[in-house]
């Protein structure tokens, strides 16, 4: 068999959906939506979940069970897994449940430039992505309760759902802390200091010698 493709969230769906039955592109992505995991998995675009299909179908996880059409709809290909698909799908969910990844959202990197916004301007946009959490954690805690009692689905179905509220509801916390401490002056720094600050780093980076500690100043 060739090596196996990189894991990653959108594989191991495929290859999830798979493992119930036999599917078709069109279907899983419906399956994806109507059980709520585009919340998890970016299928947006229909093109990435066929490139994710042509390298599990290069590297022998799924295989092309029948092609079909009727009259309603063009040629479908249908999808099934292989053994080793299935093997190589509980391995990858091992490893993404118990091994913690380093990844790159965009939010901390541009918190690492907030430095850049005087601090009234920090506080400005703080304030509407606090705004903007409030709406999100208010509608996962709707969906959260509509899955539960009004479809009945049970909780190991939608620990994913658990999981995304938990991090909107520390997040929104932290970010509403932080605006606080900006609101009452607590934070603060001006561009002469952080000026200063970034000049004598990079020359220090030019140089090769060990940055020295910020001034306390900055904090």
């Amino acid at each position: 068999m060739n090596t196996p493709p990189r894991s990653s969230p959108l594989a191991l769906t495929v290859l999830a959906l798979l493992h119930f039955q036999p599917l078709h592109p069109y279907g899983i992505q419906r399956l994806i939506k109507q059980w709520g995991k585009d919340q998890v998995v970016n299928v947006g675009q229909r093109a990435s979940l066929y490139r994710a299909i042509d390298r599990l179908l290069a590297t022998d996880l799924v295989r092309v069970r029948e092609t079909g059409r009727d009259q309603q709809y063009p040629e479908r290909t249908v999808y099934e897994l292989t053994d080793a698909g299935r093997s190589t799908m509980r391995v990858w969910l091992g490893e993404m449940l118990a091994t913690p990844k380093q990844e790159f959202p965009q939010f901390p990197a541009a918190l690492s430039f907030v430095l850049m916004l005087a601090p009234g301007e920090a506080l400005d946009v703080l304030e509407q992505r606090a705004a903007a959490l409030a709406q999100t954690l208010d509608a996962r805690d709707k969906s959260l309760t509509e899955q539960a009692k009004v479809h009945g689905l049970p909780r190991v179905t939608r620990l994913e759902e658990e999981y995304l509220r938990a991090v909107t509801a520390a997040e929104l916390d932290w970010v509403r802390a932080v605006a606080d401490d900006l609101r009452s002056g607590r934070l603060s720094w001006t561009a002469e200091e952080l000026i200063g600050f970034a000049q004598s780093t990079g020359q220090q980076a030019l140089s090769g010698r060990t940055p020295s500690k910020p001034d306390d100043g900055l904090e």
